[in-house]
């Protein structure tokens, strides 16, 4: 049976038997430098993804409480939450005590040691030692409020002492005190209210006369607490802070900053996202159109081999139109994967509809969202491997089914499609096919996955994954 370790090595990293066996050797005597070191320790070797590796093996220690809750054997180390790891890793040489978030996000110190077969980096040894302060929420709430009283201290002094010094903040600053009398605003409050229509000087009003919301006065007082809100006052957009000053002088501070710009750009956005959802209409118009121009082609063809050439060709148009289609009605970069590969199972069907057998083609598993040039590649995946098992896993029976099955993993999803036909004889599959090439082509170099086939007298089974 294969260990853990084997299982993991094989489907995420392309190391070889020997290298396995050298990790599974260091693996035992992993428990022992836990309890030494009253650390954790962990194994990671690097995926096929250079920066990315991923957990093969776990020790906790046993005199101290680890700092892990569950098991993370599986889980993946990311270069920009562990560089101490993957550093090690590529250049294979020792990285002491550097700071790294953990699958847990928990803040820790990690030693690392290359492992090596020969000069060959095959993994890394982890010891992690914890450095977290945790704060609870009373905590957080009490650091905040100390946050704002120092900075009601500050705008204190800074008005006290030299009032222009806060005209240099892009922040307007209006102080009110215990009557909610305006007892000092900065040159950018009295510009912008200048803009609103204000004629008359700020110092003196009211704050119900002022306020840009429907906030009263006396309702702030009352209910004593740091206010934040975002409105909208005709054309413009003010994010707003009303602080509660215990200071005589003053009793409450609002700051209100000019965020129309930041609306404006979210705007713009919208449009944006509006005009790429056209843009994937105008492509899928424009795939269709060529799809019918080559089936119009077909038809004349008199070739039985050119109509098949350019039936072949439609359909590899049409599989990457269906992702434009579904992108010009969501109008985002990422898209169900269930929903690609349904479009491409009923686009199969209508073209290799079998008068002498009855078809049956299931899908199931996981459905999760994946990026649009992550679909055009598994559409044309799909569509290459459901084609060919149509055309030629059923000869000679009336009928015949195929399953595609989908499953989501940490790192590598895969996708695999079982059909009970006749199979066939591996060893003399034609791998210069352009069917083939394409395959194997998008699932190496666009998916950075691999690809299996399995076939006997029962059927085929074509499984390759793909990184998440």
């Amino acid at each position: 049976m294969k260990s853990k370790i084997c299982e993991l090595c094989k489907k995420y990293t392309d190391l070889d038997e020997e290298d396995i066996k050298i990790l599974e050797n260091y693996s035992l005597c992993m428990d022992a430098v836990a309890d030494i070191e009253n650390a954790d320790v962990f194994i990671d070797s690097l995926t096929r993804d250079n920066d990315e590796a991923i957990v093969i093996a776990q020790a906790k220690p046993k005199n101290t409480k680890s700092m892990y809750n569950r098991s993370v054997i599986g889980e993946i180390a990311y270069r920009k939450n562990e560089p101490a790891v993957l550093r090690t890793l590529q250049l294979g040489i020792s990285t002491k005590d550097i700071k790294a978030l953990t699958q847990e996000e928990v803040s820790v110190r990690q030693t690392v040691a290359p492992i090596k077969n020969k000069d060959k980096v095959i993994g890394v040894l982890i010891i992690e030692k914890d450095i977290t302060e945790k704060i609870n929420k009373d905590k957080y709430m009490e650091v905040l409020e100390q946050s704002y009283e120092k900075l009601t201290d500050t705008l204190l002094y800074m008005t006290e002492n030299d009032g222009t010094i806060t005209n240099h903040i892009d922040e307007i600053i209006m102080m009110f005190d215990e009557e909610g009398i305006l007892k000092f605003a900065n040159s950018v409050a009295e510009e912008l209210y200048l803009k609103l229509g204000y004629r008359d000087n700020l110092i003196g009003m009211k704050y119900d006369n002022v306020s840009l919301d429907d906030s009263k006065f006396k309702d702030i007082i009352n209910e004593g607490c740091i206010q934040e809100s975002e409105i909208n006052y005709g054309k413009y957009f003010f994010n707003i802070k009303k602080i509660i000053s215990s200071r005589e002088s003053f009793k409450l501070i609002l700051m209100i900053k000019d965020i129309t710009d930041m609306k404006e750009k979210e705007k713009e956005l919208i449009l944006k996202s509006v005009a790429i959802k056209e843009i994937h209409h105008r492509v899928k118009n424009n795939l269709q159109t060529i799809a019918s121009l080559l089936r119009l082609q077909s038809r004349r063809c008199v070739s039985e081999e050119a109509k098949n050439a350019l039936n072949e060709s439609m359909n590899r148009i049409l599989s990457i139109s269906a992702t434009h289609e579904i992108l010009s009605q969501e109008g985002l970069d990422e898209l169900y994967i269930f929903e690609v590969i349904k479009n491409i199972k009923t686009s199969i069907m209508r073209a290799y509809r079998n008068p002498n057998a009855e078809l049956i083609i299931n899908l199931m598993g996981d459905d999760f969202k994946i990026s649009s040039d992550k679909s055009t590649s598994i559409a044309l995946i799909i569509n290459e491997l459901l084609q060919n098992c149509i055309k030629y896993a059923f000869i000679g029976k009336e009928k015949g089914q195929i399953d595609i099955k989908i499953e989501r993993g940490d790192l590598y999803s895969t996708i695999s499609i079982i059909d009970n036909g006749i199979g066939f004889d591996i060893n003399h599959m034609k791998k210069n096919s352009l069917g083939f090439t394409i395959v194997e082509s998008l699932v190496k170099d666009k998916l950075y996955g691999n690809i299996k086939i399995n076939s006997d007298k029962n059927g085929t089974k074509v499984l390759f994954d793909f990184k998440n």
